[in-house]
C-alpha cells in the first residue's frame, strides 16, 4: 500500500502560482501511475492530470491544459502539480492520486489510493 499527503495549497489571487506537493510513504512512486484531480463544491471530481509510472507520458484536462504541469521526484517519492496563470474557476479541493493502471489514467475509479486533498482558492 502507499499513503499520500498533498500539501501547498492556499489563497492566490487570479494570475498567481501554486505548487502542490505529495509526499508517497509506504512504496515507491516509481510502482505508479500518478494523477491529480479536483472537487469544487457542488460539483463532482473531475480529473486534472496524470503522469504514467515510467514518467514519460502526462495527459492534462483541456481546462489546464499549458498552465498546469504534473512532476515527480522518485528520489523526494514526491509528486507535484505547479499551477500557474490560475484563474478563479481553478478554486477546488485538489487530491492526489496512485493507481497500478501503469499508464496512468483520467478516471478516478480507476485509482487505488487518494490523499486527504489539500484546498486551492484563487480570488479575482
Amino acid at each position: 500500500q502507499v499513503q499520500l499527503v498533498e500539501s501547498g495549497g492556499g489563497l492566490v489571487q487570479a494570475g498567481g502560482s501554486l505548487r502542490l506537493s505529495c509526499v508517497a510513504s509506504g512504496r515507491t512512486l516509481s510502482s505508479y501511475a500518478m494523477g491529480w484531480f479536483r472537487q469544487a463544491p457542488g460539483k463532482e471530481r473531475e480529473f486534472v492530470a496524470t503522469m504514467s509510472s515510467s514518467g514519460d507520458s502526462t495527459m492534462y484536462a483541456d481546462s489546464v491544459k499549458g498552465r498546469f504541469t504534473i512532476s515527480r521526484d522518485i528520489a523526494k517519492n514526491t509528486g507535484y502539480l505547479q499551477m500557474n496563470s490560475l484563474k478563479p474557476e481553478d478554486t477546488a479541493v485538489y487530491y492526489c492520486a496512485a493507481t497500478v493502471t501503469l499508464g496512468g489514467s483520467t478516471w478516478y475509479p480507476e485509482y487505488d489510493y487518494y490523499g486527504q486533498g489539500t484546498q486551492v482558492t484563487v480570488s479575482s
